[in-house]
């Protein structure tokens, strides 16, 4: 985007709307210069300057907008996105102060989905003009890669399959002069044996493979960043009832964020050798799918045995974390919509994390506190490990108990990755089932920013 087209834009003292932030308990004091018919026009609104209320104020022959804030000294990343929703297009500052992280709400708040739809009355850009000229290209990138997990989750699984999941690589890997690999059909059967399996059932034009994207200098530190990509899932044999399937374009959301995340890494020019593997399927259901009991081959050279083909998106990553422990990384990163039982836990709000190594978990928990996008760290017990035992293969792909199913899922991911390796796994939900300032509902990016900010310290010293 050119910063002509952004709506984040330096400030060079051009026209603009001036935007005033308050507080419910500072908004008697600003209100009182006002005039009586400036103050009877905030009453008429029910302004009261609680957080998100946005209201307009006359001013002779022009107006300024006013923002509720919980606190004008510490502006979150949504403080500014109610009045970017509910403002008309123009040019806007901020009377007082800067953004800071709100230009990413700024930003998200204006995304739509109009794909398939179009809109009769569009609403035209909110440009806020800041000072902070230093911070705008971050604040684009975030808001790109937030927007771009949206645009790929929401795209139903018939123009979002496996192939439309290597068109997004090859267009990353065009954009940054990167190496893209896709591994198909014989070859992917032979090197991919679980992504093959889960994916052998799908049509022919939604068929199985792994992409692997590689960039950056090899004298730098490798990291790997693996993305469940499964572009639909029916549960297979073991199918979901029809409410289980109603979101289930959204079961690529791995992907999405491993994809946006490669993407932010590559634009910041992180010092690392970029790893992004995906295995992209369609858990399908036809006279050729994988059944319950089968016993699958691993790239690994482990066994599995099915317990239940819904539990598909352990599979395939376990072939593409072995891959990806093939380079000897500094670190392995995972992203999946991996289980219901994360989301009994904690919600739509938190991604589950899972990590081998304390500092790892905490460097990631401390930078999702700093950008409003924290993640919640679940265990991986070494006691639940026995409740994966098969008695005619090495493990099974799932459990019978009913606890702690994201822990165990967890578990069986460990398996695969190189003994030694630092790794974290995310189980988010990639989906927001009800709106906010600057969060539409539909597809989302949980966990994505704060594991960029995490590698940015972590390899830039950011």
């Amino acid at each position: 985007m050119s910063t002509k087209d952004a709506l984040i834009q330096p400030d060079r003292g051009q026209a603009a709307i001036a935007i005033h932030l308050v507080t419910k308990d500072s908004l008697e004091g600003w209100l009182k210069p006002l005039s009586a018919g400036q103050r009877a026009a905030l009453k008429a609104q029910k302004f009261e300057g609680a957080p998100a209320q946005v209201g307009i104020v006359p001013d002779g022959d022009h107006w300024f907008a006013v923002g509720g804030v919980a606190d004008r000294a510490k502006l979150s990343s949504w403080c500014l996105a109610k009045l970017a929703e509910d403002l008309p297009e123009g040019h806007y500052r901020l009377a007082a102060g800067e953004a800071g992280a709100a230009l990413l709400g700024w930003q998200t708040a204006q995304y739509r989905f109009a794909r398939y739809r179009k809109d009769d009355k569009p609403a035209g850009p909110r440009v806020l003009l800041t000072k902070e000229v230093k911070a705008i290209a971050d604040a684009i990138a975030l808001a790109a890669a937030e927007n771009l997990v949206r645009d790929l989750v929401n795209t139903p699984a018939e123009d979002m399959g496996p192939a439309a999941l290597e068109a997004e690589c090859e267009k990353l890997a065009k954009a940054h002069d990167a190496k893209l690999k896709v591994v198909k059909g014989e070859a992917l059967e032979r090197e991919y044996p679980m992504v093959h399996a889960v994916g052998r059932a799908a049509a022919r034009h939604h068929a199985p493979r792994l992409l692997h994207l590689s960039w950056g200098k090899d004298k730098h530190p490798v990291l790997a960043i693996v993305g469940k990509g499964v572009c639909f899932d029916s549960g297979g044999l073991d199918i979901k009832p029809a409410s289980g399937m109603k979101l289930m374009k959204k079961d690529m959301g791995g992907a999405a964020h491993a994809i946006a995340l490669a993407q932010l890494v590559m634009n910041a020019q992180l010092p690392v050798r970029l790893h992004l593997l995906v295995p992209a399927v369609e858990n399908a259901i036809s006279g050729d799918a994988f059944r319950p009991g089968d016993i699958l081959r691993t790239r690994k050279g482990l066994t599995v045995e099915i317990g239940n083909t819904d539990a598909e998106g352990r599979l395939i990553l376990g072939d593409a974390l072995t891959r990806a422990s093939e380079e000897k990384p500094d670190l392995i990163i995972d992203f999946a919509t991996l289980t219901g039982a994360a989301r009994v836990a904690l919600g739509p709000e938190f991604p589950a994390l899972m990590a081998r190594r304390d500092e790892t978990a905490q460097a990631l928990i401390e930078a999702g506190k700093a950008c409003d996008d924290e993640p919640w760290r679940l265990p991986l017990p070494a006691a639940y490990a026995e409740w994966l035992k098969s008695d005619v293969a090495d493990t099974n792909n799932t459990h019978f108990n009913g606890f702690a199913g994201a822990s165990v899922a967890g578990l069986f991911l460990d398996k695969f990755v190189g003994e030694g390796i630092d790794w974290a796994h995310f189980d988010t939900f990639a989906w927001r089932p009800s709106a906010k300032p600057g969060r539409p509902a539909g597809g989302a990016a949980l966990g994505l920013r704060a594991t960029f900010h995490m590698l940015r310290a972590r390899y830039a010293g950011k």
